[in-house]
């Protein structure tokens, strides 16, 4: 598979990937070889970095997983150069039907202080991003503790209220998860959480799966005509090991998932989709055809934004990552 021209010459960044090329990134005995062989394909696929998610589950598997993968990619050169970071996407998230996906019940929990920092501690420096609902953190303290903490915080599998938001905001929360996912079928017709983060698109950082069938393309087109094609929006593929093989059986995490000709990744009731199946240069091919939208505005939205959010250029102080691995400009 390859990029067609006027493609990126440093390569795409997603902040947001369960698994690639057969390799789930959340399984509990993660092999040092399928890790590897996963990165090699998304590097062959046009990717120069990565933040691997890791899904809601008991804090301590979710703690085991994240040591894990910072134990892999201390030993591995290439895995060292694609994964920049890791993205912890709960278990403070809304508990609701639809608000929670494909996340499971038995582990959605108010935030904690304690629990937050246990994931940050097993990370060693390498948790980048932390999605929650703002309304399982009702005073913004984890929110504030994270971004303190030189992490970025992210509202997603919500459903705060306006106040909840901005609330938030106030203490560092500037991004929000797959916007238009993570929320149920049907919603009140105004006052629902798509309209809520987009009347506060100027302070946040809006993520969009631009599969296609997270949100139709004419969708996608209202949303960022509306919110400005290279302003404030970041694409991801939230791929899942499916991504970059096609249809057949995988796992995500304790998922047992089947995907079809159309690359969807659903659970196995049919019920609700499972992260994505459509690899990076589906996506910018998606963007280009679907949206005819130029490479310079296609960079922004797959390369530039979220790097730009991560604090990946310019950024405000030193981390653990080095300026040669995460492709920071001098």
């Amino acid at each position: 598979m390859t990029i067609s021209s006027g493609k990126n010459d440093r390569g795409w960044f997603d902040l947001q990937i369960n698994g690639y090329g057969g390799v789930d990134f959340n399984q509990d005995d993660l092999k040092d070889v399928d890790l590897h062989r996963a990165c090699e394909m998304l590097k062959a696929h046009g990717l120069r970095g990565i933040l691997i998610a890791i899904v809601s589950d008991s804090v301590e598997l979710m703690a085991a997983r994240i040591r894990r993968l910072v134990s892999l990619r201390s030993k591995d050169p290439l895995v060292h150069e694609m994964v920049w970071g890791i993205h912890v996407e709960g278990p403070f998230l809304n508990p609701g039907d639809g608000y929670r996906g494909a996340h499971p019940l038995q582990a959605m929990r108010p935030a904690q202080i304690g629990l937050a920092g246990r994931l940050l501690d097993a990370g060693e420096g390498l948790v980048r991003l932390f999605t929650l609902a703002p309304e399982q953190d009702p005073r913004a303290e984890i929110t504030t503790f994270l971004t303190q903490r030189q992490v970025v915080v992210s509202a997603g599998h919500t459903n705060a209220g306006i106040d909840d938001l901005k609330r938030a905001i106030d203490a560092g929360l500037s991004m929000f998860t797959h916007l238009g996912n993570g929320c149920p079928m049907v919603m009140p017709r105004h006052d629902n959480i798509i309209q809520r983060a987009l009347s506060l698109r100027e302070h946040l950082w809006l993520c969009f799966i631009a599969d296609g069938i997270h949100v139709p393309f004419f969708a996608l087109r209202n949303y960022l005509d509306l919110i400005g094609s290279s302003e404030k929006v970041i694409v991801t593929t939230d791929a899942m090991s499916a991504a970059g093989l096609g249809e057949g059986r995988y796992r995500l995490g304790p998922w047992d998932l089947m995907v079809g000709p159309d690359l969807v990744a659903r659970s196995p009731d049919g019920s609700h989709l499972v992260g994505s199946a459509v690899p990076m240069p589906r996506l910018i091919e998606n963007l280009r055809r679907e949206l005819k939208l130029d490479d310079s505005t296609i960079s922004n939205l797959a390369d530039i934004n979220a790097r730009s959010a991560l604090h990946f250029i310019h950024q405000a102080s030193p981390r653990k990552i080095p300026a040669a691995v995460i492709g920071i400009s001098a």
